[in-house]
């Protein structure tokens, strides 16, 4: 199965050797150098960030973009994940659900609404979500040991669900272990049920998640902000 037809019908694909490790270094380097806000999970509304957002209009990632979602995708967010020992979680099964919105604007199927950073936050319906993609830029092996992204292959297609469906398809479906090398690409799409583990390992986990979408204006009236 290659990875077009993966991300189609599992909801997520493996691509190796997007970027090269000079270019992981360069990014790594300028990333350790950013005046931001870390959290404890690394960095949010990363994009504002030049050298992530030239990663972000990197061909290969757009051309992957492009061939799942259509010409005229763009970027819209991007968070770095730092899982380290010093900064090691795990992620219970879920679903991506929420969108940065330009303005609130109260409309059927969006909610509840949150403000993050200064930025609108709405939980969006599955119409808007299935014109998304995002793309984990692996700046270090992921392996078994660090705490890689586990996924539920094709529960994409299922729309938005609640916690205890959720829970549920986590009971029945085999997980898959989402190994990448550095440099590699985790193409998902975010309703496909995900989580991860702590990591038991020294090794960090170094993770730039970019997000995509095939318009500016995700469904009629609401427009996505840059974060």
């Amino acid at each position: 199965m290659n990875w077009l037809v993966s991300a189609k019908e599992q909801g997520f694909a493996l691509i190796p050797g997007i970027l090269g490790q000079k270019d992981v270094e360069r990014l790594l380097k300028e990333l350790s150098q950013a005046d931001v806000p870390r959290g404890r999970a690394g960095v949010r509304h990363a994009m504002k960030l030049p050298a992530v957002a030239a990663v972000a209009r990197d061909s290969g990632l757009l051309e992957i973009a492009q061939r799942v979602l259509g010409k005229e995708v763009i970027p819209f967010r991007a968070t770095l994940f730092d899982k380290s020992p010093t900064a090691n979680w795990l992620v219970v099964w879920h679903q991506d659900t929420a969108l940065p919105l330009r303005e609130r604007r109260e409309t059927a199927d969006w909610g509840p609404w949150s403000l993050k950073d200064g930025v609108n936050y709405a939980h969006a319906p599955a119409s808007a979500l299935s014109r998304v993609l995002a793309l984990r830029v692996h700046l270090d092996d992921s392996t078994t040991e660090n705490g890689p992204l586990r996924v539920l292959p094709g529960t994409h297609t299922l729309g938005v669900l609640t916690d205890d469906e959720i829970h549920e398809l986590a009971t029945r479906i085999a997980a898959l272990d989402c190994l990448v090398s550095r440099g590699g690409v985790l193409a998902m799409r975010p309703l496909v049920v995900h989580a991860s583990s702590k990591s038991q390992s020294n090794v960090p986990r170094r993770v730039l998640h970019i997000e995509y979408a095939a318009s500016a204006f995700i469904e009629e009236g609401m427009a996505l902000a840059i974060a």
